[in-house]
């Protein structure tokens, strides 16, 4: 289940809240009762390495290599 990141506009508290996608824009209630609140926008980050068939061959020309064209 995705957690969004919300910011209280009455107490600058930040507060992160797991819910289902479908409520991913109803209202948030901050931890200390506040209803004035906004949904703060998130990056997500994915680290790895790709694989070798997402990288261009390793011999180098046109046509892929020695061809000599």
């Amino acid at each position: 289940m995705p957690r969004y990141e919300y910011r209280c506009r009455a107490c600058g508290d930040t507060f992160e809240l797991t819910r289902p996608m479908e409520q991913s824009a109803a209202p948030a209630r901050c931890p200390d009762g506040h209803d004035d609140t906004v949904k703060l926008l998130s990056t997500v980050s994915v680290a790895g390495r790709a694989s070798s068939a997402a990288r261009p061959p390793a011999s180098g020309g046109c046509c892929g290599g020695a061809c000599g064209c």
